[in-house]
């Protein structure tokens, strides 16, 4: 996986930022900020979109390759990028989406593996299909357990939350229209 906290870095330093500029803006702790930077710490991707939100940036820009590659239309399992961190993987089909309506997930969540206390939300419409495992969604004030061959779709405006509840990981293939990440 690329570094997350290096990548912080050199995007808050192209926007002219400090580190408390990008605290205050994103509403984190400047010492948060500071140990994911270092790489001491890795960030929920609830937090990291706080602070991508802040500057103005998605998750599909931030992780997205810094060089234009020839248009590729099939992916080996080794080609998919990790744009995840810690015990989530988001293993995304293709590298760079910039110009893509789409983004395709294979997506594992380790037991316990959360997506944060704070809900997500975007711009977009996201759906899955749960291949192994459970998986606790909450969108707005519904939450259900899925198990697999379970499936889910919804307007991403909504407030949501992923959370593996279960002993075992959690893998589910989503897409997610425009890309968010």
């Amino acid at each position: 996986m690329d570094n997350v906290g290096l990548r912080l870095k050199q995007l808050r330093t192209r926007q002219r930022l400090s580190q408390r500029q990008l605290a205050r803006n994103s509403g984190i702790s400047n010492a948060t900020i500071s140990l994911i930077e270092h790489g001491r710490t890795d960030p929920s991707m609830g937090l990291l979109k706080r602070i991508l939100d802040s500057m103005g940036v998605s998750f599909a820009d931030f992780f997205a390759s810094d060089t234009r590659q020839p248009e590729k239309y099939f992916f080996t399992q080794s080609e998919l990028r990790e744009i995840g961190s810690g015990p989530i993987s988001y293993r995304q089909v293709g590298a760079n989406l910039s110009e893509s309506n789409l983004q395709i997930l294979h997506e594992r969540y380790q037991p316990r593996a959360d997506t944060g206390q704070s809900m997500l939300s975007h711009e977009a419409e996201e759906g899955g299909i749960i291949l192994q495992g459970r998986l606790e969604i909450t969108v707005a004030d519904q939450v259900r357990t899925l198990s697999a061959g379970d499936a889910y779709h919804f307007n991403s405006r909504l407030p949501h939350r992923f959370r593996n509840t279960g002993s075992e990981d959690c893998v589910l293939v989503s897409a997610c229209t425009p890309p968010s990440f």
